[in-house]
């Protein structure tokens, strides 16, 4: 009987934590679809992301303003540079980095929108328990809110909602996701990218990472 109250209290004191902002995994590959509130872009992407070493791979095919469009690109943080890769033509392109690197978390200073059951709670695996987040983060060109919802266990990024002045809303799902790098060459340059020289035209805005949106 003992036993029994010790498990009830327990499970009680479980059910009763409150959820705490989380670090989602150092190491992720998956992939993500984006989409803006103009409806000028909508984009399937596979993704490597490292945030021990601040590299981002995407490799993302959609449609901008009517047109289809295919883009390969490696975010180095750490060195400010981004490589636009050419597979096919074994061509590279070096352009300048300037963000900061953001990496997959909740904030500390998030509040909490819910938690709830993505899928059914009616039987075992028909459910994923989430909870979602929203806050402002301080941009370099202003303020941004969002809305992220990861898994309560493991911080696995589920969406976020990221407004800017610039795109209005924008949408992002991650699907697919494994824990860990399946392919970490993906975030080391193409040898033929070695000799690729710094492009910056001087009417032409740095790339950064939310511009590629």
């Amino acid at each position: 009987m003992r036993a029994l109250v010790v498990f009830v209290c327990l499970s009680v004191s479980c059910l009763a934590q409150r959820p705490h902002p989380c670090e989602s995994p150092p190491l992720l590959t998956g992939s993500l679809s984006v989409a803006t509130q103009s409806e000028k872009l909508m984009a399937y992407a596979k993704y490597s992301y490292d945030a021990l070493g601040k590299r981002i791979r995407l490799t993302e095919f959609g449609s901008y303003k009517n047109k289809t469009f295919h883009l390969d690109v490696l975010l180095l943080f750490r060195e400010g540079v981004m490589y636009k890769i050419n597979q096919k033509n074994q061509t590279c392109c070096k352009k300048p980095l300037n963000a900061d690197f953001h990496p997959l978390e909740i904030p500390q200073n998030a509040s909490l929108l819910g938690q709830v059951v993505v899928g059914s709670s009616s039987g075992p695996g028909e459910g994923v328990l989430v909870n979602s987040w929203g806050g402002e983060l301080h941009m370099k060109k202003g303020r941004a809110k969002y809305m992220s919802t990861v898994t309560e266990f493991g911080c696995i990024p589920v969406s976020t909602l990221f407004h800017t002045n610039k795109s209005g809303w924008m949408v992002t799902n991650f699907f697919n996701n494994v824990i860990g790098l399946v392919e970490p060459q993906r975030l080391i340059p193409p040898r033929f990218c070695k000799g690729a020289e710094l492009e910056e035209s001087p009417d032409e805005d740095p790339m950064t990472f939310f511009s590629l949106f």
